[in-house]
């Protein structure tokens, strides 16, 4: 049964699945008024507590306190609300790079009672028309430096009325920053309903008809208060790095939700290649960071060549499964355990996750403080210990798909389905196995792509990998492997042999790739994750 709720423009609570499409949610642990604004929770909260002086943001060249972003947020929302016309209920999309602006159009929009709609700044028009028509946006906020593909999008878009731009950088030289600077620090924002939606996620690397994921105020916190607080033990002296877009809720979740859930500092990065990251930890004394292991193995290699990150405390692993070679070499070189962990655009975050007293090499963990979790068969029955199955999730977030009829596939009796392989061994960890539709069936064998893939890595010569599968008249489909190697090792049949033999004494020698490519690099989105379907066929 849902609270109340402060939208006037009531199109996303209309469009909620219907509730026995959905997810149980179980909330006894998160206990939250009815009225919550996330916005104010995040900025002017935080202020009341204390924190008015402490660094919120980093980025651009600017450090700014929480006072300042308290202030920064409630100009921008009387702009919104004044200037625009923006009522409580109404989808506002941002268009931006990671950068403090962007957190604070954000802010300032979520104080205003809108749904906000985070994009990439690499999205084209087309894809962001199909953005703008699914949830029906009417304006958006756009840096002025990546204006033409929303402009493009706007010109025969129906729903997409107004654009407003703001600076990303520094300078505060853009409309929405000129009109802001004249408005009042205090704004009385809306009063939403802790079950109202603030943020639409959409889905990464959908095609044709995206999905958009529905969280309410309330579920922008639960993930700070259950993972953040419980698993990263975050203190008002951590600074955040870390190079997803802000724009998936990964990213907005560990660089903007949780350090300024606990007073703590995000540092901001438009270009969050591994060098910049580095040079943000060696400068500003990085606690916490979240990459991907492409970017962790990049650290390795400049920590034998100098670099000081001593200041990290925890890493989270993030985009492709934590290799164990890489989880093994971050550990014997700092001393410090590197976290694996799932989640999912439609939970919000991070579900299930290794601990810092408590990971292990090829393992993903336990569950989250507030979940629950299985490994299930098709008919949902749950499998013994020790065999693959369905990764199975419910907890205190959960799958809303915007008017959406995939919902009832990913959502079955009360859980969600998240689509991939795991195992669940006898002592309750959880391990990933692949993703659903990466298993590979050759000759009557099931393969998963990252065994093999985990194998290669453990050779000196290899530096990135990606399996998939290829058809094949024999055995019908057959492991094919695309691997990256390293500098001063050569592509060449005698390294295909040398890689085949090595896969074959490392795990069953059914599972070694018959076809090896080698490449470059490898195709990736901008998260990081390895685009896969790109490969097959090659």
């Amino acid at each position: 049964m849902l609270g109340p709720s402060a939208h006037t423009d009531t199109f996303t609570r209309d469009n909620l699945p219907p509730e026995n499409d959905q997810p149980d949610f179980l909330l006894e642990d998160f206990p939250y008024p009815e009225y919550l604004n996330a916005g104010v929770a995040l900025t002017d909260a935080m202020v009341e507590k204390g924190f008015g002086d402490h660094t919120a943001l980093i980025g651009n060249g600017r450090l700014r306190t929480y006072k300042e972003l308290a202030d920064w947020t409630n100009r921008i929302a009387h702009a919104l609300v004044e200037d625009f016309g923006v009522k409580p209920g109404n989808r506002v999309l941002v268009r931006s790079a990671n950068n403090p602006a962007m957190v604070a159009c954000w802010l300032a929009a979520t104080k205003a009672g809108a749904v906000v709609v985070n994009t990439m700044p690499m999205l084209r028009a087309g894809e962001l028309s199909k953005i703008v028509d699914k949830a029906e946006i009417s304006l958006a906020l756009c840096d002025t430096r990546l204006m033409d593909e929303i402009v493009l999008c706007a010109k025969d878009n129906e729903y997409l009325e107004k654009i407003i731009g703001f600076d990303g950088t520094a300078s505060h030289d853009a409309e929405l920053d000129r009109i802001a600077l004249n408005k009042p620090v205090k704004f009385d924002a809306v009063r939403t309903g802790r079950d109202d939606v603030a943020l639409l996620g959409f889905t990464s690397g959908t095609t044709g008809n995206p999905k958009a994921t529905m969280h309410f105020h309330r579920d922008l916190l639960i993930i700070a208060d259950g993972y953040a607080r419980e698993v990263l033990q975050v203190t008002p002296d951590d600074v955040f790095v870390g190079s997803p877009p802000l724009a998936f809720t990964f990213g907005l979740g560990g660089l903007a939700i949780f350090p300024l859930r606990f007073g703590a500092t995000a540092t901001l990065l438009e270009n969050a290649s591994p060098q910049e990251m580095i040079n943000i930890i060696e400068t500003y004394g990085a606690t916490v960071c979240f990459t991907a292991p492409t970017a962790y193995r990049v650290m390795l290699k400049a920590m034998e060549e100098g670099a000081d990150l001593s200041t990290l405390r925890c890493t989270v692993s993030a985009g492709e499964t934590l290799p164990a070679a890489v989880f093994e070499e971050w550990n014997a070189k700092t001393g410090k355990p590197m976290l694996d962990g799932i989640g999912a655009t439609e939970l919000l975050h991070i579900f299930i996750t290794n601990r810092l007293d408590d990971a292990k090499p090829g393992c993903t963990g336990r569950q989250v403080r507030g979940y629950e979790a299985k490994v299930v068969d098709d008919d949902m029955n749950e499998v013994d210990r020790g065999d693959v199955g369905r990764l199975a999730v419910r907890g205190p977030t959960g799958c809303r798909y915007l008017d959406d009829q995939r919902q009832t596939a990913y959502v079955r009796n009360g859980w969600n389905l998240t689509g991939d392989s795991f195992i669940q061994d006898s002592d309750g960890d959880f391990h990933f196995i692949a993703r659903s539709d990466d298993m590979i069936v050759s000759a009557g064998y099931n393969i998963a792509g990252p065994d093999v893939e985990h194998a290669l890595l453990q050779h000196e010569s290899v530096l990135e990998c990606a399996v998939v599968g290829a058809p094949d008249e024999q055995r019908g489909t057959i492991v094919e492997a695309h691997v990256v190697l390293r500098e001063g090792w050569d592509g060449d049949k005698l390294m295909v042999k040398i890689l085949q033999d090595h896969v074959k004494s490392t795990i069953a020698p059914y599972k070694y790739p018959r076809a090896i490519h080698f490449l470059e690099e490898l195709p990736k989105t901008q998260t990081g994750k390895i685009q896969r379907f790109k490969l097959k066929g090659k």
